[in-house]
């Protein structure tokens, strides 16, 4: 029997998706349901099953054991993103936001906590660790750490090893290029890259579930970025999600949003200073 003559019944894959959705808060809408498939064909092979519906069938049922759930939902809801994307919210950071943080302190040397709260591979959050850089290159005077979380326990081990393909690190520039990436020396063929270990040590990554009742991140974090992430939530879980992470800020701390996502954040005790970015009164 083909994977294709067992294709999941449209009553387990919608079972399934509302298994991610319990588990990760990420909604699957009937549009996606080629897209678990082609998604799960690996775990099928892999786990012997004769089709994703038996593999579906089993896995929710337990018979597949916690480990082959997670590896499923790591799955359906992995996403990658870029060095710099939506490179207008990393300028407003350093020009803007920095400024007006270290302004506000009272310290001799302040320390400033970043947190990419859907980090993925760790883009989002390297690409904060090289703004802080820049800064303090610059001659802004203070201390920082970067933290990244995301449900994907892959992505988590992939981000703390720092290691990309050197197409994933053409959107930053060439100087910053020079300054944070490490190339080995033979590597015409456009090989692996790395973050410098100057950048890797400032950065810490750490699996972790939006949908969780309680995060086990500090509480006076000065700039939480969550991009292009709620948009996969229904309504309840996004308003949920947004309240847990603007406790997690300092008063005056920022909520940075994805474009997309800045009309959905509604929340009392944030005010808006730009369509997607939000500060805690």
């Amino acid at each position: 029997m083909t994977l294709q003559q067992a294709a999941p019944s449209s009553d387990t894959n919608a079972r399934f998706r509302s298994v991610v959705h319990r588990m990760s808060g990420i909604i699957l809408p009937d549009g996606k349901v080629s897209m678990v498939e082609q998604r799960l064909r690996r775990r099928v092979l892999e786990t012997g099953q004769k089709g994703t519906d038996e593999y579906l069938q089993a896995l929710m049922a337990g018979r597949l054991g916690a480990a082959e759930m997670d590896k499923a939902i790591d799955l359906i809801t992995t996403n990658t993103t870029s060095f710099f994307r939506e490179n207008a919210h990393f300028e407003y950071l350093s020009e803007v936001l920095l400024p007006r943080l270290l302004a506000d302190s009272d310290l001799a040397t302040p320390r400033l906590k970043l947190w990419s709260a859907a980090c993925s591979e760790g883009a989002e959050a390297f690409t904060l660790a090289m703004v802080l850089a820049e800064a303090q290159r610059g001659g802004l005077s203070f201390d920082w750490a970067v933290l990244g979380t995301d449900i994907s326990r892959s992505m988590v081990e992939k981000a703390q090893a720092g290691i990309y393909a050197a197409d994933q690190v053409s959107t930053i520039n060439p100087g910053l290029h020079d300054r944070y990436i490490m190339v080995p020396i033979n590597n015409e063929d456009g090989g692996q890259v790395r973050i410098v270990p100057e950048l890797r040590h400032k950065v810490r990554f750490l699996q972790m579930n939006l949908i969780d009742p309680t995060y086990p991140v500090d509480h006076d974090i000065d700039v939480i970025f969550i991009r292009n992430v709620l948009i996969y939530f229904n309504a309840e879980d996004r308003a949920q999600v947004v309240r847990r992470l603007q406790s997690h800020l300092r008063p005056g701390g920022y909520l940075v949003v994805g474009h997309s996502e800045g009309m959905s954040v509604k929340s009392e005790g944030l005010e808006r200073v730009r369509p997607t970015i939000f500060r805690k009164i």
